[in-house]
């Protein structure tokens, strides 16, 4: 919405005067001055018969800007909480999804995983950001992995993505097949990885 301007010289000058006057006072701090400052303006040109019309114009005009800050302050409250909300939701479907999601930087260090994902390495979630993948892949998964995500690099940016079978060796020694969907992360610097196992490719090593 446009903020409301006094559009005659006399109230622009009448502006001019109660800015000077505010931040001139030696009671506020700062380019601001307080609202009993300003309050006190307005008394003395409401006052004067001479300047108490143009007093109430510049009144009104303040009154209509205050509104409108509230107004803005409400819309703020309520995209703060919609997103906040989106964000809860985008999370929980994240961490609940069929597959396993991972974030690794060009090292293979996990930085970030959901709970399928977790499943599948046999670790516990919260001990798994700072560990390198390799640890859970199959003799020459990291070969595999590494040129899935070169392919990734000969892409086109965020929209590029590859795709690779790989075999993951949790940490009980279950071996899982599974198909591995490679993306760049849009923050930059990092790659989304996701693995989609099925149960009939799961295979347990032999003691």
């Amino acid at each position: 919405m446009p903020h409301p301007t006094i559009e005659s010289d006399r109230q622009q000058t009448l502006r001019t005067q109660a800015e000077s006057r505010l931040t001139g006072h030696s009671a506020p701090t700062g380019r601001q001055a307080t609202a009993s400052a300003a309050l006190g303006v307005l008394h003395q040109l409401a006052s004067s018969p001479a300047t108490a019309a143009d007093a109430l114009a510049l009144l009104h005009e303040l009154q209509v800007h205050q509104v409108e800050v509230e107004l803005q302050n409400e819309e703020l409250h309520r995209n703060r909480t919609e997103l906040e909300a989106d964000l809860l939701r985008l999370t929980q479907c994240h961490d609940h999804a069929p597959v396993g999601c991972f974030t690794i930087d060009r090292g293979l260090v996990l930085c970030e995983v959901n709970r399928t994902g977790a499943r599948l390495l046999g670790v516990e979630r919260e001990a798994l950001p700072g560990h390198s993948l390799e640890a859970f892949l199959a003799p020459q998964g990291a070969e595999t992995l590494r040129a899935l995500l070169a392919q990734v690099d000969a892409g086109q940016g965020v929209d590029a993505r590859a795709a690779s079978p790989l075999e993951l060796v949790a940490r009980d020694g279950h071996r899982h097949r599974v198909e591995a969907s490679a993306a760049a992360d849009p923050a930059g610097g990092r790659y989304l990885l996701a693995l989609s196992s099925s149960r009939d490719h799961s295979l347990r090593t032999t003691p």
